[in-house]
């Protein structure tokens, strides 16, 4: 039988007007220290994007959402949080902000399969 192993998630969101607080899910990030694990994925709608009432730039989100999964993968061309060791980029992506890309508060959890266990709970909290 396969240990489990604990892992972190968080959503990543898209806060169009972040003074009303309203958002919907644009991607996830999970972490195990254990494990020396990060995972992170992101899917924009542009026909969700585009039903918006907002000033933002489809383009420009975009770019700042591929940054923050280059940030997470440890990218060195995402700049010097990207050379965080693990634990400081996963802390440093979901510490609490107010910007149009936000995440959830970190969610434990445990299993057997990091991989399949992200790619279940993307599909489930933001496909």
């Amino acid at each position: 039988m396969q240990e489990n192993k604990l892992y972190e998630y968080a959503v990543i969101r898209l806060v169009p007007k972040v003074e009303r607080e309203e958002f919907f899910n644009v991607g996830l990030i999970l972490f195990s220290k254990k494990e020396k694990f990060i995972a992170s994925r992101i899917l924009l709608c542009e026909k969700k994007f585009a039903l918006m009432k907002s000033e933002l730039d489809y383009t420009e989100v975009l770019e700042s959402l591929e940054n923050f999964q280059r940030i997470a993968e440890g990218n060195p061309e995402a700049g010097p949080m990207a050379g965080f060791d693990l634990p400081e980029r996963f802390r440093w992506l979901t510490a609490l902000r107010s910007s149009v890309i936000q995440t959830s508060r970190p969610h434990p959890g445990k299993a057997t399969d990091l991989r399949a266990t992200f790619d279940r709970l993307f599909e489930e909290l933001v496909r």
